[in-house]
């Protein structure tokens, strides 16, 4: 028996270091065959990428070819993550998803450096000024339908790119967002966020059902389950996120919410459908743009 790499048909990565010095991303791409529509496909922008490709690709790649059963097209895929096959490379994240102020933290580990947190403007900075421009290079994109999509930290992530920079997508997709961090902070941002007459965007906000005030079954029987509970009800996943998408809804700068609970989800297994989720908003079907793509079902 010959064992060989398993690959994802169709994908390709490169490395590209910010422009303002320091390691580089690792960009997973996902492009589709074929002619784009003639305004260029859609794209969807994931952090923490070496976790959500292989999500978002799975959705994209079963269901783009049956559009008029799941209302979903193809589009590209550009998710940001990092050297290494690690799902989550925890330093650099704190530092690229937590926003301002920049602070130190205690290391994750004895022995460890800082964490440190405030970065995520110059992630924005990368996202705007250099990954944009390089995917247009290689794909043919459609501006008006970007997305961007962020869990947990990455949550809290695209909430502040959208209220710093509200045309840089036009979907943003924010699952089990950390609103509770720095005494809500982004609140903050949210008050005084950037308004751009005219503009639309849509907010998806979620969480899953066991982030909420009680635990999972199979966490209620473990030891830590105490300090667990506790935990939920100062972090108030869920009540934070349904209060931002209720205030925010139909608000005098065009944001559009929706409000999604996970049955069943803990903090981590909310991240396949969150993403799935994330798909069928980026790649919705437009029907006047993909009657030329449709596949008979």
């Amino acid at each position: 028996m010959t064992e060989n790499a398993c690959v994802l048909p169709g994908t390709v990565y490169f490395d590209l270091a910010p422009a303002s010095g320091g390691e580089p991303y690792r960009i997973f791409l996902f492009m589709p065959d074929g002619e784009p529509p003639s305004e260029g496909w859609p794209l969807l922008v994931t952090t923490d990428g070496n976790a959500t490709f292989p999500f978002a690709f799975s959705s994209l790649v079963t269901q783009a070819p049956y559009p008029t059963g799941t209302g979903v097209s193809w589009g590209v895929v550009a998710a940001i993550g990092y050297p290494g096959d690690a799902p989550y490379n925890a330093l650099r994240r704190a530092w690229d998803l937590g926003p301002p102020p920049i602070k130190s933290y205690p290391p994750y580990f004895e022995g460890g450096p800082p964490v440190r947190v405030g970065g995520t403007a110059e992630l924005l900075d990368f996202i705007e000024m250099q990954l944009f421009p390089r995917l247009a290079e290689m794909v043919q994109l459609d501006i008006k339908r970007r997305s961007l999509f962020g869990h947990s930290f990455g949550g809290l992530f695209t909430l502040y790119a959208l209220f710093e920079r509200p045309g840089l997508f036009a979907n943003w997709i924010a699952a089990s967002p950390t609103i509770y961090w720095e005494d809500s902070e982004i609140l903050n941002n949210e008050t005084s966020r950037h308004r751009i007459p005219g503009n639309t965007a849509f907010l998806h906000l979620s969480a899953g059902e066991f982030e909420g005030d009680s635990l999972a079954p199979f966490q209620s029987r473990n030891k830590d389950a105490a300090t667990r509970l506790e935990k939920k009800k100062t972090e108030r996943t869920v009540a934070l996120a349904q209060e931002m998408a209720e205030r925010l809804n139909g608000s005098d700068d065009g944001i559009r919410t929706q409000f999604e609970l996970f049955a069943g989800q803990t903090h981590m297994s909310v991240l396949g459908p969150a993403v799935n989720r994330a798909v069928s908003i980026a790649f919705a079907v437009v029907p006047e743009i993909d009657t030329l793509h449709a596949n008979v079902e």
